[in-house]
């Protein structure tokens, strides 16, 4: 199907246009770091996701994690 890539693309459009084509990169490896930087302190922890029902991914495996300790 057509949208199978949606979200990824989405994150991909996401990642560049907030990170890096805001500044030019010295090296790969810092480039590398400030992704991983960017993952895991903005997208990860307050973007919200509207397949996720507009939580955070965090949010989301937190909620899913909780659920399933009180299923069991």
């Amino acid at each position: 199907m057509c949208w199978d890539n949606a979200m990824a693309e989405s994150f991909f459009a996401t990642l560049k246009n907030e990170l890096i084509y805001r500044q030019p990169w010295s090296t790969q490896a810092r480039a590398r770091a400030a992704v991983i930087t960017w993952i895991e302190s903005r997208y990860n922890r307050t973007r919200r996701h509207s397949a996720l029902g507009m939580l955070s991914p965090v949010q989301f495996e937190n909620r899913a994690r909780h659920s399933a300790v009180q299923a069991a």
